[in-house]
Parts: C-alpha cells; sequence; structure tokens
C-alpha cells in the first residue's frame, strides 16, 4: 500500500503565501501519478495540480500561475506553493496517488490513495 502524510496547512490573509508537503511511503516505486485536490464547501471536489504520468505539471483553471507544484524524489515528497491566496482557495487540501502497472496483483493497477488532508484557510 501506500501512506501519504500532509502538512502544512493554516490560516492566512488574502494575498499571502502557503507551502504544503505530502510525504510518500510503501510502494512508492509504483506511483504513477500525484498531486493535489482540494474540497470547497458546497462544491465537487477539484483538481489543483499534479504530476502526470510523464513527469509534466497538470493544474486546474482557477490556480493557474498563482500555485505551483514540485517534488523532491530523494524524500518522496511533493509541494505545493500557494502563493496570492483568495478567499474563494479556502477549503481542505488533499494529497492524491494513483498506482500504474508496476504492481504485484493486477487488482492494485490504477488504484487510488489519499492522504488524510489539511485545512487552508484566507481571510478576506
Amino acid at each position: 500500500q501506500v501512506q501519504l502524510v500532509e502538512s502544512g496547512g493554516g490560516l492566512v490573509q488574502t494575498g499571502g503565501s502557503l507551502r504544503l508537503s505530502c510525504t510518500a511511503s510503501g510502494m512508492v516505486s509504483a506511483i504513477k501519478t500525484i498531486g493535489w485536490h482540494r474540497q470547497i464547501p458546497g462544491r465537487q471536489r477539484e483538481l489543483v495540480a499534479q504530476f502526470t504520468s510523464s513527469g509534466s505539471q497538470l493544474y486546474g483553471d482557477s490556480v493557474k500561475g498563482r500555485f505551483t507544484i514540485s517534488r523532491d524524489n530523494a524524500k518522496n515528497t511533493v509541494y505545493l506553493q500557494m502563493d496570492s491566496l483568495k478567499p474563494e482557495d479556502t477549503g481542505v487540501y488533499f494529497c492524491k496517488a494513483a498506482l500504474g502497472d508496476n504492481v504485484p496483483y493486477p487488482i492494485l493497477k490504477g488504484m487510488d490513495y489519499w492522504g488524510q488532508g489539511t485545512q487552508v484557510t484566507v481571510s478576506s
């Protein structure tokens, strides 16, 4: 299995910055994609930023130009740098990893793993 541990959430003012961290353990070599989603109250969970299987970066339209995803493979850690934060960014942010084909059993192919979530609150 894959374990995801998140940190870095908190309370900031409009225009401020936060950096979230997600550290993976377990079958790290089997991870195909990894990134961040968020849950805003009253809305469906949405993609924030993600590394694709080819290593390219994918961003949601609402955060393009303000958020940056990065990683440190030696530490098995993915980061989300959030700048120019707005009240509309308030919500719970989740780290998510998906497995590829390098797994011991076919049933594990494509399985998703989620972190516990971290709260981000931006005051107006």
